[in-house]
């Protein structure tokens, strides 16, 4: 017999992630060491996880049994059989010996394995989705904000809800962010992407929209971090970092997801206008082709 329910998700790992919100901050706390360091969970004892992250065996238990396993063992047994997974290695372990079509396969699932994962978070958080929807339909001004690689996911947001018919910009210079959130007003929305969450600059110009009485939505990797607890709605992604390619580069197509999920939710509701719109850029961009 499984030790585990049949309805509760294959990865360990994506399940702790999509109920984190729903977590104690003392079970939050063993979450992200599990998150950080799963290959060292695999060998230690209930009694040495539990005086790592300073918390009581028994809190390391219940976490064990709201992932619906029987105990600890149980859980490490699952989460072990996970982290060596053969699938695994050849779908993220980027070798330099691979030959090009390796490569591309590699990379092609971890990808995908990125997109699934953050799925999984989409669906445990989906009245968030929804609200953030309905936020940006009705809003009277969308801005965007991102700094670094961000930047590029901000770029192409605001490339798209150019459609909609509702007035946007997208800002990638910490001080235009400041000059123009600080010209926003009530009704107006803000998107900001970090992938860590603790971008000075995205911080401070995520708090200076909120005084403006802008609404703040963060697209992040990272539950805990300051621009979550500054903002009034957070999408999470899900990335793993390997050998070659860090947690915020794997993270910019989940991000990239996200916004083709926004901006189709929100031309959906504003039907009329964004198709009336996508044809007349239709036929303005003819004019530059041969």
């Amino acid at each position: 017999m499984s030790q585990q329910s049949s309805n509760t998700p294959k990865s360990v790992l994506i399940q702790l992630r999509s109920m984190y919100p729903q977590l104690s901050l003392k079970e939050q706390q063993i979450a992200d060491y599990i998150l950080e360091r799963p290959d060292e969970i695999i060998h230690q004892s209930i009694t040495a996880l539990a005086d790592r992250c300073g918390c009581a065996e028994a809190t390391v238990f219940r976490l064990c049994r709201r992932l619906r396993f029987q105990g600890y063992q149980a859980f490490k047994i699952a989460l072990a059989s996970e982290i060596v997974s053969p699938q695994q290695q050849i779908y993220q372990e980027v070798l330099p010996e691979d030959n090009a079509l390796s490569l591309a396969e590699k990379i092609f699932m971890a990808d995908i394995e990125t997109l699934q994962d953050t799925l999984q978070i989409t669906k445990d958080q989906h009245e968030t989705l929804a609200a953030v929807i309905e936020r940006l339909a009705a809003a009277k001004r969308i801005e965007f904000y991102g700094t670094g690689g961000s930047a590029a996911i901000a770029q192409d947001a605001c490339h798209k809800f150019m459609r909609t018919g509702i007035p946007v910009a997208c800002h990638a210079d910490s001080h235009f962010q400041l000059m123009s959130a600080a010209l926003l007003q009530e009704g107006d929305v803000v998107i900001v992407f970090s992938h860590s969450g603790s971008n000075k600059d995205i911080l401070e110009a995520a708090k200076l929209a909120k005084a403006a009485g802008a609404t703040v939505i963060a697209v992040t990797g990272y539950r805990r971090s300051p621009l979550v607890r500054q903002a009034d709605f957070a999408l999470f992604t899900a990335s793993r970092e390997t050998a070659f390619r860090t947690e915020a580069l794997s993270s910019r197509l989940a991000q990239l997801t996200l916004i083709d999920v926004l901006y189709v939710a929100v031309s959906f509701r504003r039907q009329d206008e964004t198709v009336a719109n996508i044809s007349k850029i239709r036929q303005a961009i003819s004019l530059k082709r041969l």
